[in-house]
């Protein structure tokens, strides 16, 4: 697989880029189908735009309902993209993830076990329905470098370590974001018409709300850090960061209520100042804020006795916790 070569964002003619992507997709595709997922990130949704700006009605994208999204994402998504004029179709795969996630803990084995359902078993059905030969997918400078160093396996990144996606899954990959990072990536997502609310907004991971439990992800422990996330997107919508997010921790603590002993929840915070992800430092929010944000989730978000911030900074931190 030849390296990558990165354009940064400084130095990037999004006209240029979005020509030169346009002309390639239709020259890979040719006059067959191409499929692609859209999870409503910058990254799937500017891929999602370059596709149906090339092939039209011959790229069918579909958003994987897999149980693991924030509260209401789904509808939230497909309404925007119904807006730009590309339709998308909702899939209901909740059994599918939540079966193959059933007594995994290690953050490795759940991105494997995501991995695998989502291009084998939800993804293969749809290539075969489709008759596609190639998926469209928004994997970005930053997935290939973290998961080829060893950092994190990063759910859509192949090639790079020597999986041929053809031989696994039954399809060609193309990836048209590759050489960019996130700041590259947002430039093109509004140079393609997205609205704001899409290219500024904040990174979430492949493996969704997964990622932000640690342990086992059960649908009760997933339900459990959507509330927490709610809560927080609603407390910290007008904070300047470049990301932030809820982590429900798997050991139990000790905490007290109605003067009583009870051996509850802990969710970490956590709120990052960044600007590609290679590198980033803890936001210096307002103590108050903090407090506020404590109080809400205890009282909100059922069982849960601890509330903490995270003020370590990657590195040796990373974003996200698993």
């Amino acid at each position: 697989m030849p390296e990558v070569k990165e354009i940064r964002a400084s130095e990037l003619d999004t006209k240029e880029f979005i020509e030169k992507k346009v002309s390639e997709i239709r020259q890979t595709v040719g006059n067959g189908v191409a499929i692609n997922a859209l999870s409503g990130g910058v990254d799937s949704s500017a891929v999602t735009m370059l596709g149906a700006k090339a092939l039209g009605q011959r790229l069918k994208t579909y958003f994987i309902d897999n149980g693991i999204m924030r509260e209401g994402e789904p509808e939230q998504i497909v309404s925007v993209f119904k807006n730009m004029g590309v339709n998308v179709e909702i899939i209901d795969a909740q059994e599918e993830f939540f079966s193959a996630l059933k007594g995994i803990e290690d953050p490795e084995e759940k991105r494997e076990a995501i991995t695998q359902t989502f291009y084998k078993k939800v993804f293969g059905n749809l290539v075969k329905k489709s008759g596609a030969k190639y998926l469209l997918q928004g994997t970005i400078l930053t997935d290939i470098d973290e998961t080829v160093a060893g950092i994190k396996r990063q759910h859509n990144v192949f090639e790079q370590l020597g999986i041929d996606p053809q031989e696994a899954f039954g399809y060609k990959i193309i990836e048209p974001l590759v050489e960019l990072r996130k700041d590259g990536v947002r430039k093109v997502a509004q140079a393609l018409g997205l609205p704001s609310s899409i290219y500024n907004r904040m990174p979430f991971p492949g493996p969704a709300l997964c990622a932000r439990v640690i342990g086992e992800a059960t649908r009760e422990r997933i339900s459990l850090v959507r509330k927490a996330t709610s809560i927080l997107e609603e407390e910290l919508a007008s904070v300047k960061a470049f990301q932030y997010m809820a982590i429900l921790h798997n050991d139990r603590v000790t905490g007290m209520r109605d003067n009583k002993r009870d051996f509850g929840q802990q969710i970490e915070i956590r709120c990052w100042d960044s600007i590609d992800a290679r590198k980033a430092t803890p936001t210096r929010l307002d103590f108050s804020l903090l407090e506020k944000l404590a109080n809400r989730i205890v009282k909100e978000v059922p069982g849960v006795v601890s509330v903490t911030y995270n003020i370590a900074a990657k590195p040796p931190s990373t974003i996200e916790a698993v």
